[in-house]
């Protein structure tokens, strides 16, 4: 099987083109830059839209157009630009228009650096616009699945008619890795809601300005049951050495693959440990979680981020056992300093 070399922002890029992306609108920000200057060489040869908009503000309602018009469509950010998206992302919660929006992640708050960080979880996952809505939050840990993901995120966003947020640190963004290329997907859903003329039809209408109270309601309560329904479908999670587990680590993203390694180093040393890698960040693979609680003694979080993740796992497992946490900002830890806690964790538990 042919491989070949990629970085994964132009692995992602190339893997929302094999999709069937029809139009990208964003703004450039560092460390998600390489996704757009990938989509503006590709996307003319392709007789595809690649738009720079003037802001972000202006992107996201650009995808918010594209969208309604039954387009598979995307933009790219980091922290700050997905914060000035918020309204917009909202805005396609509720007019169900399905979307890729990606953010590549790096430090904040404010505009912090671009070095690694995972502390956009609570921003991807509890959303920073207004109302109630939810959006699919999606977490690769390497180049391959960045593409395999980007393809992923458009039929689960088609399937739902739901935003699909891709959530990677900047890192993983930056970072080389061979990779099988993706068939194209030539097969592309009906879109009967679509606003693409209505000769013949009765006019499609997309909306998000709802003054009946009683038809807000009836709204929200339809959003509600397609979340409830995306819970219980399309939670995933990778799990690793855990069936015998007393200490399960949780990781996510390109920290993951550095906590499994330090979880095979501790087994060696004759610590049973396992690990739990989150692949939706929302819906939050809950299950898994309650099923390694029947027998672990504790859970234990890694981050770049001062724990933001911690708080779902205590919800998950409705804090039977403690959840203890480890994490750096703007570094990465590496295996032998998790392994050192690993362990530390592992015998204080143990009253060693």
């Amino acid at each position: 099987m042919k491989k070949i070399l990629m970085k994964g922002n132009e692995a992602l890029a190339e893997g929302a083109l094999l999709a069937g992306c029809h139009a990208f609108f964003g703004y450039p920000i560092t460390p998600s830059s390489e996704i757009a200057e990938y989509m503006a060489r590709k996307m003319p040869k392709l007789g595809r839209t690649f738009l720079q908009a003037e802001s972000e503000l202006a992107a996201i309602n650009m995808v918010y157009g594209a969208s309604a018009a039954g387009k598979r469509v995307m933009t790219a950010s980091s922290g700050p630009g997905i914060s000035l998206k918020q309204e917009g992302i909202s805005f396609l919660a509720e007019a169900e228009l399905p979307s890729l929006i990606v953010n590549i992640s790096r430090g904040g708050p404010g505009l912090g650096g671009i070095q690694p960080a995972q502390s956009d979880y609570f921003q991807a996952t509890r959303g920073g616009g207004h109302g109630d809505y939810r959006i699919i939050v999606l977490a690769p840990s390497g180049v391959q699945e960045m593409m395999d993901f980007a393809i992923k995120a458009f039929a689960l966003a088609d399937h739902y008619r739901i935003p699909v947020m891709i959530m990677a640190e900047g890192t993983l963004g930056q970072m080389m890795e061979p990779i099988v290329l993706r068939e194209p997907i030539t097969d592309m859903p009906d879109k009967p809601w679509a606003t693409t003329g209505c000769y013949g039809r009765k006019p499609n209408i997309v909306n998000t300005l709802h003054l009946s109270p009683e038809f807000l309601e009836e709204r929200n309560q339809h959003l509600h049951q397609k979340y409830q329904l995306i819970k219980k479908q399309e939670a995933k999670a990778e799990t690793f050495m855990v069936e015998d587990a007393d200490l399960v680590m949780v990781a996510f993203g390109l920290m993951s693959r550095i906590v499994k390694r330090s979880v095979m180093e501790a087994r060696k040393q004759g610590f049973k440990v396992g690990l739990i890698r989150p692949v939706t960040l929302w819906p939050f693979p809950e299950k898994v979680f309650q099923e390694a609680a029947k027998h672990a003694s504790q859970f234990f979080a890694v981050e770049i981020s001062m724990g933001q993740m911690v708080e779902d796992i205590r919800l998950a497992i409705n804090d039977r056992v403690p959840v203890r946490f480890y994490g750096r900002i703007g570094m990465i830890p590496n295996p032998e300093e998790i392994t050192s806690q690993i362990i530390k964790a592992a015998q204080e538990e143990g009253g060693e």
